[in-house]
C-alpha cells in the first residue's frame, strides 16, 4: 500500500546496548551456544558499531509503494550524502533481519524467502525476513524478529540478537536496519510460512555473498551516478533462486563484518545527491 511519512523519525540506529537490553542479552548469562564457532561470533559481533550518521531535525513527505522491505536498489546509508544536502530527508524506518545458523557442513547458513507470487509487488523475489517498524516495537530486533515470526513462524525466543548493521536506503528512500541474530537450535525452527506474504523458506551460505562465484553484475544509473548491481545465482533442493537488489547489497554487507573482509569483487555504490523532490518514480 501506498503511504507517506508525515512527522519526525530518528534517523540514526539505536544504540546496540538498547537492542541487545530488549532482546536476549548476551550479558544476561542465560544464552547457551551449541559450538563454539557461534559463541566467538557472537561476542565478536557484539563489539561492531555501525558508521555514524547525522542528520538535522526536519520532516519531509517520502512515498513508498510497499510496506515489505524489497527494492531493486538499496545502498549504505554512508554512501548517500544526505547530511550535506540542503533538503534533509525522514525516512519510514524498517528492519530485515539476518538470521544465521551453524549448516550440517560447518557453514554459516542466513534464512531467506521468496515473496509470494500473490504480492502486489515485488512478488516471487527473494527477501529478507522484515518489513515495517510498528508503534509497539521497542528497537529494531523487535521490529525484525516480530516480523519474522508473521512472515515465516520464527519464535523470537529461539533467535539471539547481536547487532544492527548499518542503515540502507531503498530506491524510494525507505530506511532499513539489517538486524543480525544467531538461530543456536535450528532443529528447533520449524518453517511455517504465511502463504499471503511467502511462497518458499530457504538458507544461503552467508559467504558466497564475498565471494565472485555464480555472482553477475549489471551497470546501471541512479540520480545520473553509474553503480553496480549484484545478482547471486543459488540452487538448493532442485530449486533456483535469484538474490539481487536490496537484499544482496545488505547479504554482502553482512559477510563483510562477519568474516571481516571485504569481497572479492568490486561494489561500486553511487555518489548521488538526493533530488529537491522525492516521489516513487526517482
Amino acid at each position: 500500500m501506498i503511504f507517506s511519512i508525515l512527522k519526525r523519525l530518528p534517523l540514526c540506529s539505536p544504540p546496540i546496548v538498547k537492542l541487545m537490553a530488549s532482546s536476549t542479552s548476551l550479558n544476561g548469562g542465560s544464552l547457551s551456544f551449541s559450538s563454539k564457532r557461534l559463541l566467538a561470533l557472537a561476542q565478536q559481533l557484539r563489539h561492531y558499531k555501525p558508521p555514524a550518521c547525522s542528520l538535522d531535525d526536519e520532516e519531509q513527505i517520502i512515498e513508498e509503494a510497499a510496506g515489505k522491505v524489497v527494492s531493486q536498489v538499496g545502498f549504505q546509508e554512508s554512501v548517500t550524502p544526505v547530511a550535506q544536502n540542503p533538503e534533509k530527508f525522514r525516512p519510514k524506518r524498517a528492519a530485515v533481519l539476518i538470521c544465521l545458523f551453524k549448516g550440517d557442513a560447518g557453514d554459516l547458513r542466513a534464512i531467506l524467502t521468496k515473496r509470494s507470487s500473490r504480492m502486489s509487488t515485488h512478488s516471487g523475489e527473494v527477501s529478507l525476513p522484515g518489513g515495517k517498524a510498528e508503534e509497539g516495537d521497542k528497537d529494531d530486533g523487535e521490529t525484525a524478529t516480530r516480523e519474522a515470526k508473521e512472515e515465516i513462524g520464527l519464535d523470537p525466543s529461539l533467535v539471539n540478537v547481536v547487532t544492527v548493521l548499518e542503515p540502507f536506503l531503498s530506491k524510494h528512500l525507505f530506511r532499513v536496519v539489517p538486524v543480525i541474530g544467531i538461530l543456536n537450535d535450528q532443529k528447533a525452527f520449524k518453517p511455517t510460512p504465511n502463504p499471503a506474504e511467502v511462497d518458499a523458506v530457504f538458507d544461503a551460505p552467508l559467504e558466497m555473498f564475498i565471494k565472485d562465484e555464480n555472482r553477475s553484475v549489471e551497470e546501471r544509473e541512479w540520480m545520473g551516478e553509474k553503480y553496480l548491481l549484484h545478482f547471486f545465482d543459488y540452487e538448493i533442493e532442485n530449486k533456483k533462486y535469484l538474490i539481487w537488489g536490496l537484499t544482496a547489497g545488505i547479504l554482502i554487507r553482512a559477510a563483510s563484518v562477519v568474516y571481516q573482509r571485504p569481497p572479492a569483487f568490486l561494489e561500486q555504490n553511487p555518489k548521488f545527491k538526493f533530488p529537491r523532490v522525492v516521489d516513487k518514480n526517482t
